[in-house]
């Protein structure tokens, strides 16, 4: 998977998606990130990109030309996102979306935002990742390589990990344990100790459903309420208490 990334920062961007999962799967040819100064473009001696609104106001906005100039000099893979609050809200479906392309581009936003024509006339859409105001889009770049990235095949060393988190089913992951089985005086549950697969896959989808209607009942009100199945689930989990 190619994505490419135009910011005025590089280094932040560079220095994200070098290390950890990113930077295995760029080594291994699995993950094809480029990162492009915005400044690249640019004509005078100060390599200039913003400038004063038109009509006033505070701040400086990122000019067409030395945008326009950048991609279209590099051809970037499609669709071409420009970060900012206007867009389609980034979540786990939408990492999921991206994750099955081909490849994707992200322009970073920086100042009070573009000048509106690299909106209409130069980007595929908008992306945000929420509702607050950012410096830049470097962090909102690095959101949405990690959450991709990680679930392009072959990018985790288990690629089940990927199909057994939160929202990977629109609910939050059961809790997970690990030794030693008892710390400070709280145990292990005896179920993920007993060695019976049936009894731990119930005893983890009893969990997560409880989970995540005591912590983000929205969630499951998105999928239409709890099933018949899943209620009787919660009603049968067991002496065990849901964590």
């Amino acid at each position: 998977m190619r994505v490419d990334v135009f910011t005025l920062f590089p280094d932040l961007v560079e220095g994200f998606a070098g290390a950890s999962l990113l930077g295995k799967a760029r080594e291994k040819g699995i993950l094809d990130v480029r990162v492009h100064d915005l400044r690249m473009a640019t004509t005078d001696v100060h390599r200039t990109v913003d400038d004063a609104p038109f009509g006033g106001g505070a701040g400086m906005v990122l000019m067409p030309e030395p945008i326009f100039a950048a991609v279209e000099a590099v051809q970037p893979v499609r669709p071409l996102y420009l970060l900012g609050p206007g867009g389609r809200r980034f979540d786990q479906s939408f990492a999921r979306e991206l994750a099955g392309g081909e490849g994707f581009s992200l322009l970073c936003g920086r100042y009070e935002g573009v000048d509106a024509r690299v909106r209409d006339h130069l980007v595929d859409g908008e992306l945000s990742i929420g509702d607050y105001v950012l410096a830049g889009g470097e962090v909102a770049a690095a959101v949405v390589l990690e959450a991709v990235g990680r679930l392009v095949p072959g990018v985790m060393g288990n690629d089940t990990s990927a199909t057994e988190e939160s929202f990977s089913d629109g609910l939050l992951e059961y809790p997970q344990y690990t030794r030693p089985a008892e710390f400070r005086g709280w145990t292990v549950p005896e179920v993920l100790r007993s060695g019976d697969h049936g009894r731990v896959a119930a005893w983890r989808r009893a969990q997560a459903l409880a989970r995540t209607q005591r912590e983000r009942p929205d969630l499951i009100a998105a999928r239409g309420g709890l099933s018949d199945d899943e209620q009787a689930l919660l009603d049968s989990a067991g002496p065990e208490p849901l964590t």
